[in-house]
């Protein structure tokens, strides 16, 4: 595998760009216009706070509420209730969205360019799809890990491949903060994910979730810590934090974190908003000085 040179003299002006990102924590319902209503007003928040990238968290427009089929769209329909309300935030603060998931029915289009299969076991693709400051679609992820476990908690068994389709490929793109890489959820366990998008010269990783109480508190920020020091880059988590039903309860602790493993700022328990600045120089200055890319033997 190519190797990638970090040991690079940093410009000075490098240091000092920086963009200002923020992490929603929520309490999704089975109300899909609670849900958005909710969203909107943390975005305002997000924005009004200077943030030009957000993060929502997993299932934002929809959770516990039924099978996921009747709520899923096709990618690219300007029209879905769900990517139209992404898209027209997006535009209207002027910043770049990282939408959580949402049920999207068909797979993602090959590079051929050869239409998109449809779904048709009643089945969704939990997609994760970014959206830049004019609104358009600039990248879908769709979450590789499924989180099919027992917990010891009230809902004792989680079963996500009954409701989703895994995805099977990995995501970057370019947004004002710097490279993207995009993860989900129950991905957070696979540091061998997160390593291949190291590669791929990501300089921070989204992880929008819906961590359960009981799996959150004790693994959820030792496991954000660990992802963001063995790759030396800003992790942004935006979790669910909070009860949602008699059976269902969420861990919170949103958080953003920086490349040396340090917390800039987090939220513990219910609806809010975690803000911090993303220095790129921080990155460059970190793998420059530690080139853990350099030394990888396997």
């Amino acid at each position: 595998r190519a190797k990638q040179s970090h040991n690079k003299r940093i410009p000075g002006y490098l240091k000092h760009m920086s963009t200002k990102v923020a992490v929603l924590q929520m309490i999704s319902t089975a109300s899909v216009d609670d849900n958005l209503q909710t969203a909107a007003r943390l975005i305002a928040q997000a924005a009004d706070a200077g943030a030009k990238l957000v993060l929502l968290p997993e299932n934002f427009a929809v959770l516990e509420g039924g099978p996921l089929v009747q709520f899923a769209e096709m990618e690219g329909d300007e029209h879905a209730p769900l990517q139209n309300f992404l898209a027209e935030q997006s535009r209207t603060h002027q910043l770049t969205i990282v939408g959580g998931t949402i049920p999207l029915i068909n797979r993602p289009s090959d590079p051929g360019g050869s239409a998109s299969e449809v779904l048709t076991d009643g089945r969704v693709r939990p997609a994760c799809l970014v959206f830049d400051p004019s609104g358009g679609l600039t990248a879908r992820y769709d979450k590789i890990h499924l989180f099919d476990v027992k917990v010891d908690d009230k809902q004792a068994q989680y079963s996500e491949s009954l409701s989703f389709e895994p995805g099977d490929q990995l995501v970057t793109v370019s947004t004002p903060a710097g490279k993207l890489g995009l993860s989900v959820c129950y991905d957070l366990r696979f540091p061998e994910l997160y390593r291949e998008l190291f590669r791929s010269g990501a300089e921070l990783v989204t992880v929008p979730s819906a961590f359960t109480k009981m799996t959150g508190q004790a693994h959820w920020e030792p496991l954000l810590r660990a992802r963001a020091i063995e790759n030396q880059c800003f992790v942004l988590a935006a979790n669910q934090g909070g009860v949602h039903n008699e059976t269902r309860e969420t861990w919170g602790h949103s958080m953003i974190i920086d490349p040396w493993g340090a917390i800039l700022d987090s939220i513990a328990e219910g609806e809010g908003i975690a803000l911090a600045e993303i220095d790129l120089g921080a990155v460059r200055n970190v793998r420059a000085n530690m080139p853990i890319i350099e030394h990888i033997k396997l």
